[in-house]
């Protein structure tokens, strides 16, 4: 990770670079992949499939003939794999690649959760993601074009660090969609640490600038969930996600996320009707899909209503109020 860190940080130098230079913007990409990145495509631990590099270096290609990215570097997600790489830790599904620095980076990242509901159980395992949408309020992750936007940083509460509390502020890296994902900003769909706070209590500290009217913060603890899920967001570990918003913030790139609607449905088709996925000239990961079956898509206009309709049934309770930390 340390040696990750350090290309990266060249990466970053370069991109600023470009970011506050009027004179030299980015160059599209030759359609043809470089022979160094080839190196790195395949379906191994730590390797970019074919069809997901392609797609992402199309869709960079696009934005900056469009004159919409000046970073040189691009962003691609393969959201059919696994949760645990061979050795135990996290697996790298999450690509960071700069062509003009010949720099690949495979680290990891989470997945939509989901959600299991009495109309509906669209709730994602721990290992590999089934379900896949772009419906408000579905937690789950949506594949195709996104567009890195603002970073947005916001205080979470206050933690134990070395005998002291101190403040937990993480930053949320925006995502514009293209598409089936243009509803990125309504479902509040980005990048950031996977760590949330939990808190457990209100702890006195009247001279904090994010204390409440009475004097009062929340307190709690930080839970890490790099290897788990999310949202629907994109989440990193803390090196990864610093290093990821240093890059983008300010200028903007692209990022891709395989799978989409059409290749979902496509997957689930061929498995329906016994046909190998390489005939059909389709990609899913094979340990995933052993696991999951089949994958689904569920499109908005059929899972909204569900979810609507369960958020009405819900009963209204006050909201409980959090002891007095001692």
């Amino acid at each position: 990770m340390k040696r990750w860190a350090g290309h990266l940080k060249i990466a970053i130098a370069a991109a600023a670079v470009f970011a506050n230079s009027t004179a030299i913007n980015a160059s599209p990409l030759p359609p043809e992949i470089p022979q160094w990145l080839e190196q790195h495509m395949g379906t191994g631990e730590g390797q970019i499939t074919p069809v997901v590099l392609e797609r992402a270096r199309d869709l960079y290609r696009q934005q900056v003939r469009r004159s919409r990215v000046q970073n040189p570097c691009y962003m691609a997600m393969d959201a059919t794999r696994p949760s645990t790489a061979s050795n135990g830790r996290p697996a790298e599904r999450y690509y960071i690649i700069c062509e003009e620095q010949q720099s690949f980076r495979a680290v990891s990242s989470g997945y939509g959760s989901g959600r299991e509901l009495p109309e509906a159980n669209f709730r994602n395992g721990r290992e590999c993601a089934r379900h896949f949408s772009n419906a408000l309020d579905s937690n789950l992750t949506m594949g195709g074009s996104y567009l890195t936007a603002e970073a947005r940083t916001s205080h979470k509460g206050y933690y134990e660090q070395g005998g002291q509390s101190v403040p937990f502020n993480r930053t949320f890296l925006v995502f514009d969609g293209m598409g089936e994902t243009s509803n990125a900003r309504d479902r509040a769909i980005g990048g950031h640490m996977a760590t949330f706070h939990r808190t457990q209590c209100l702890m006195s500290a009247p001279n904090s600038p994010h204390a409440n009217e009475s004097g009062f913060v929340r307190f709690g603890r930080l839970v890490d969930y790099s290897s788990g899920r999310s949202n629907g967001c994109t989440t990193w570990t803390e090196d990864v996600s610093d290093q990821i918003i240093s890059l983008v913030d300010g200028n903007r790139t692209t990022l891709y996320i395989y799978p989409e609607s059409r290749d979902i449905n496509a997957v689930a088709t061929a498995v329906s009707n016994g046909v190998p996925l390489s005939q059909e000239g389709l990609y899913w990961n094979s340990s995933c899909l052993s696991q999951i079956g089949a994958p689904r898509f569920w499109p908005k206009r059929r899972l909204e209503p569900i979810i609507r309709r369960w958020r009405r049934s819900l009963p209204s309770q006050p909201a409980s109020e959090l002891p007095i930390c001692q």
